[in-house]
């Protein structure tokens, strides 16, 4: 798979969530990841087990104005609203900086402007944060790898 990815929160407030999605942005090969107003502490995150912190850079901002991205980098916003991309029918750029919104809240009308794109996980209401993270990354996994088509098998016995 060619290109880079990374993937943060705004204003985070649960540690533990923080954690989850910053062990699964490690696992799916994340170049880094960040908070943006809301400051991420692996002393508190101890669902962190894979210490990604040790393995790839994270970046805590105060503001959303402090954080700079990457050249050539696209600002994909993940956020549950009406006009946002079903996350089946984006094509996920190869450079891609993915940001979810806070637990108990939405993405910053800042932010959501300052994105090129906005995508939603196709679900009747909002799901946890790493939950909503590992999806939008195994999404972009599968959709960019070198992945064959599923094969379509049928008259399978269930047993």
């Amino acid at each position: 798979m060619r290109g880079f990815f990374a993937i943060g929160v705004e204003n985070l407030s649960k540690q533990m969530n923080a954690g989850n999605l910053f062990r699964s942005a490690h696992a799916f090969g994340a170049s880094f990841a960040f908070t943006i107003g809301g400051m991420y502490s692996p002393n508190l995150a101890k669902s962190n087990t894979s210490k990604s912190i040790f393995q790839m850079p994270i970046y805590n901002y105060n503001r959303f104005s402090e954080f700079i991205t990457p050249e050539n980098s696209i600002l994909v916003g993940v956020e549950l609203t009406e006009n946002s991309i079903d996350l089946p029918k984006f094509r996920h750029p190869s450079n891609a900086i993915y940001i979810l919104g806070p637990e108990k809240g939405n993405l910053s009308k800042n932010i959501m402007s300052s994105c090129k794109y906005t995508v939603k996980i196709p679900t009747k209401f909002c799901i946890n944060l790493a939950m909503a993270g590992a999806i939008v990354m195994y999404d972009r996994v599968i959709s960019l790898g070198q992945y064959d088509p599923r094969p379509v098998v049928f008259n399978q016995n269930c047993s």
